[in-house]
């Protein structure tokens, strides 16, 4: 297994579990509204009806569009932001950075999402081994993230890097988990810079 991130770029400033951090429910966005739609816009592109699509590290919205998906499944850390969030059809509760496994069978899902999470990853190469193995052939993962975090609770290498480093950071994560990159997509829709990569199943 790739091990993309030393010892020291995975520290936190807060290094309690992250269970203890998540256990309250935050029920905001952590985008502006121009990110969120661009967001839903390239979810539509890279995903079809009767889709089963993952959304990873999520909360209580997933951004997704009104598209008739087959399933929509849920993994988080919080469960009353999951219990709340309406395009969920079930979701689990687990802490990726104790345990980067997934609860779901080889080849479930069509597509993965990870939405404004990304940052907070210790192990990503292992995690995102779990998101190629848990999608079928052809699969497409797309990440996005934008400048806001929890610092206390970001990896080091990312609060260091800068907009461009975190997307070779994200590309790094896709190389370990072995996708190919299909789009790697760097705007300002609106205040909030967008960024996004999509990766591929080869």
């Amino acid at each position: 297994m790739t091990t993309v991130l030393s010892d020291l770029e995975r520290r936190k400033r807060d290094d309690r579990p992250d269970g203890t951090f998540y256990d309250d429910p935050r029920f905001v966005t952590h985008a502006d509204d121009a990110f969120l739609a661009r967001l839903t816009a390239l979810y539509a592109s890279v995903t079809e009806p009767g889709d089963r699509v993952l959304d990873a590290m999520s909360s209580w919205v997933s951004h997704l569009p009104e598209t008739d998906y087959e399933r929509v499944v849920g993994h988080g850390l919080n469960e009353a932001e999951l219990a709340a969030n309406d395009r969920l059809d079930e979701f689990v509760v687990s802490d990726l950075n104790a345990d980067p496994s997934l609860p779901f069978a080889d080849g479930s899902s069509d597509a993965v999402c990870c939405a404004l999470s990304v940052q907070y990853l210790q192990y990503p190469g292992q995690v995102f081994a779990e998101f190629a193995r848990v999608l079928a052939p052809g699969g497409t993962v797309v990440v996005s993230f934008s400048n806001r975090m929890f610092p206390t609770k970001a990896v080091r290498a990312w609060r260091a890097a800068s907009m461009a480093e975190r997307a070779d950071l994200v590309e790094r994560y896709l190389d370990a988990g072995g996708f190919a990159v299909a789009d790697r997509i760097a705007e300002r829709p609106g205040e909030d810079p967008f960024y996004a990569l999509v990766g591929t199943l080869p």
